[in-house]
């Protein structure tokens, strides 16, 4: 139970509760729950908060909550795949899960880009995922993921938890990460999805210097950088959310004057 879908059951109510402190609930939030369970965390969510709503995927992991938790005025039990939910219909929520390790980076970034009233998100990952979100500029674990979640939200890695208290054990060791969302992006950019792609497209190759990575994008990649103050020796984990959000404008505004230049 919980194989097929990446599932590790965790029971230990001190850390669940741990977790929940974390999450700074009170008696008015409505909190979504990602991949309940046997539904231990459900029922402490429960509890505490004014509305649970918990979306399992599991038909069998399904039937066996609506019987272990019937009675429960707040909860709202979804059959249903987690990254197609819509959580636009929620107002204000926050979401509190250990979430199956298999859709983690696709469903945080489903949440910080289309759940506008989500405000905050407490999570189980895999501990490498979790130090890969959290990690400060010039790390190992700097990149992709840290700036994407960077742009939308701040983070902290609140507590580490050994693979051995959950059942089936996984492979690596987890950890608790509290987000919470920012009213507007951390960085102004134009274009979303170029600011993305350019952040991709540097961290291709991470021994190449933030020049070499960016070479595609113009021959002169050298003096753009050197205009807007970025050395071009630097490699990409030196730089901070707002210097990529500097060269994106700068390609971009070389985009612009390019074609004016054909007109």
């Amino acid at each position: 139970m919980g194989r097929r879908y990446g599932q590790h059951f965790l029971s230990d109510a001190g850390i669940l509760q741990r977790m929940l402190d974390c999450a700074q609930l009170t008696v008015d939030d409505t909190v979504v729950e990602i991949g309940p369970g046997p539904g231990v965390l459900t029922e402490m969510l429960l509890k505490r908060v004014g509305r649970v709503i918990a979306i399992e995927i599991d038909s069998n992991l399904h039937q066996k909550l609506r019987a272990r938790l019937w009675g429960h005025d707040n909860l709202t039990l979804v059959a249903g795949d987690a990254l197609q939910f819509d959580y636009g219909g929620i107002e204000r929520f926050k979401v509190v899960s250990n979430i199956p390790y298999c859709i983690t980076t696709p469903l945080i970034f489903k949440l910080l880009e289309e759940a506008r009233g989500l405000q905050s998100m407490t999570l189980m990952l895999q501990k490498e995922v979790a130090q890969r979100i959290t990690a400060l500029k010039g790390g190992k674990a700097y990149g992709v993921l840290t700036l994407m979640v960077q742009y939308r939200s701040s983070t902290s890695l609140d507590f580490i938890v050994p693979r051995g208290a959950f059942r089936p054990p996984p492979k690596v060791d987890s950890a608790v990460v509290s987000f919470v969302t920012l009213t507007v992006p951390a960085v102004t950019v134009n274009n979303e999805q170029s600011f993305f792609k350019v952040i991709r497209t540097a961290f291709l190759r991470r021994r190449k210097t933030i020049a070499n990575n960016l070479k595609p994008y113009a021959i002169n990649i050298k003096d753009i950088l050197g205009d807007i103050g970025i050395d071009h020796m630097t490699r990409p984990e030196r730089l901070s959310l707002e210097e990529f959000a500097s060269i994106a404008l700068a390609l971009e505004q070389r985009r612009h004057n390019n074609i004016n230049a054909q007109l």
